[in-house]
């Protein structure tokens, strides 16, 4: 099921334009994806989008809420349309493929800080690093 993406921005009183609804689609058709594969996805749609208009989306998207920034240490920034849940990402160490990952214990912000310094905690940011299946076969086929 496709989301409503025209609410989406109204709700969070942004106009809606080609640019934003086109970068949207790319991040939900194809989420964990760095600013230059979602220039390349908007533009094979719609080759007037310039790449400055592709950053400022980008920007105007995560600011609102309704895209959410990810970027692994050592790894380029990653967008995706999967935000509010608190949930996790695991990247593989040869190639950079990333997968969500579900809370790991309760309700969010999924982990309970063994000395929270007085902090409300709302949210848990964990990234798991390993190899993913292909890197893996691959490796054992070498």
């Amino acid at each position: 099921m496709t989301p409503d993406y025209e609410a989406q921005l109204r709700a969070a009183s942004l106009r809606v334009t080609r640019p934003r609804l086109a970068v949207l689609t790319a991040l939900h058709e194809n989420p964990h994806v760095d600013t230059d594969t979602v220039i390349q996805l908007v533009r094979a749609g719609h080759p007037a989008v310039s790449h400055q208009a592709v950053y400022d989306v980008l920007r105007a998207l995560t600011e609102v809420g309704i895209v959410r920034r990810i970027q692994p240490a050592g790894a380029t920034a990653r967008y995706e349309t999967r935000v509010g849940d608190n949930h996790h990402h695991i990247v593989c160490r040869s190639c950079g493929a990333i997968a969500d990952v579900e809370c790991a214990v309760g309700h969010a912000p999924c982990l309970t800080a063994s000395d929270n310094h007085g902090f409300v905690v709302d949210e848990a940011e964990v990234v798991y690093w390993g190899t993913c299946p292909d890197c893996a076969a691959a490796s054992i086929s070498h």
